[in-house]
Parts: structure tokens; sequence; C-alpha cells
């Protein structure tokens, strides 16, 4: 028989609905996790850059960098771009992955680029936050990236933050079966609490109740 909760899973467009939410709450998201990188950005310049494609010639395919966002420093105010990866399954080479996109992005644009990689899949794995090139004799490189593996996140610890990304990614926390209805209710509360505009709320009940209603 088969699975019909991974062919469920595999008709979600997890990038899309990721980037949907990335680019409406792009600020909120940056404080929630990344509080000090989010007191050095000038919110007041964000531009969304066209999709990346990016030749694998290794495996042979074409792939598209997720989220692109250029913005500026506040005390410098120097542009430079933050790149957010959404991972929605494992992968062995991921971090390699990452140093080919910064690659990529350097070389196109030409400015500092913070990478970001966010992990969405159930399992708990250790995932890498960096990629290194050495030798006995000399380390040639050491690319670091800043990781989110929500899987691993308490899901209990942001019900009381009034971020409508929170909000949302309530649903890919670790949470068990038990607690499932408890986590929706704790939403719904969130919601009630931020009083956002029907566009936005619908946005976060769709991503919410896609994610709720897949989780095993």
């Amino acid at each position: 028989m088969p699975n019909v909760k991974n062919n469920q899973d595999t008709r979600i467009d997890h990038d899309g609905l990721f980037k949907e939410l990335l680019q409406t709450f792009f600020e909120e998201f940056i404080l929630l996790f990344f509080p000090q990188v989010y007191e050095d950005i000038d919110f007041s310049h964000i531009t969304f850059l066209d999709k990346e494609i990016v030749l694998d010639t290794q495996e042979r395919q074409k792939r598209e960098v997720d989220l692109i966002v250029e913005t500026r420093l506040k005390q410098q105010e120097c542009l430079f771009i933050v790149h957010v990866e959404l991972q929605s399954s494992y992968e062995s080479n991921f971090n390699e992955r990452m140093f080919i996109y910064f690659n990529r992005l350097y070389e196109k644009y030409r400015k500092h680029i913070l990478p970001i990689a966010v992990f969405s899949y159930a399992e708990k794995r250790k995932e890498p936050s960096t990629f290194q090139i050495a030798f006995p004799f000399l380390n040639v490189l050491k690319f670091q990236y800043l990781t989110i593996e929500l899987r691993k996140l308490n899901w209990r610890e942001y019900i009381q933050k009034d971020n409508p990304v929170a909000a949302a990614l309530l649903s890919k926390m670790g949470y068990t079966k038990e607690e499932r209805v408890q986590v929706k209710l704790e939403f719904v509360r969130m919601l009630v609490r931020l009083e956002l505009d029907p566009a936005r709320t619908e946005l976060l009940f769709g991503f919410f109740e896609t994610y709720l209603g897949s989780a095993e």
C-alpha cells in the first residue's frame, strides 16, 4: 500500500510557502531568530532580488537559489546580500551547495553576503554550519553560515512572542501528536494578539494549517 502521508507531502510547495512567508515578514523573521543581526540592519532598505539559477555540473541539473534580499547596514550604510536557503529534505552535501551558492552570488553582486539555512524536515539530524577545505599543512577555507533547525525548537518557547513568523512556524517545531490541539490553540491566540489585516492573517493561517495537517 502506498504511503499516503509521503505522497501528500510531495505535493506541498515547500519553497513557495516559505518564500511567501519570509517575503511578507522578512524583518520579523530576522528579529525572531537573529536579534543581533536585526540590530544592525536598516529595514527601510529592503529589495527582493530576482531568482538566481545555478548550474550544478556534477549532478547535471539547474538549481534555483531560494531567497535573495538586498539590504543595508545602519552604521556603515553599505549594501549587502542576505541569502536564505530553505531545505525541506535531508541532503548529505548541503553545506557544499551553500558554498557554491555563496560563490555564485558573490561573483554576480560583489557584495558582502550573509547566508542562512532553514531546515524544516521532521528528522532531527546534526546539520553542519560550515564547509571546509583543508590540508594537513594548510587550512585553505572555512565557510560558515547561520542555521535554523525548526524541528529542534521547543514550540512553547515561542508562543508568547508577538511575531507572525513564530506563529506560522509553530507548525514545524518539535511537538508531539498529543500536543497538536494545544499548538493550534496557541497559534489562534497569537493571531488574535497580532491583529493583522485579513490578507496576512490568511497567509499565516494557510501556512500553519498546511503543516499541522501534514505532521506525523
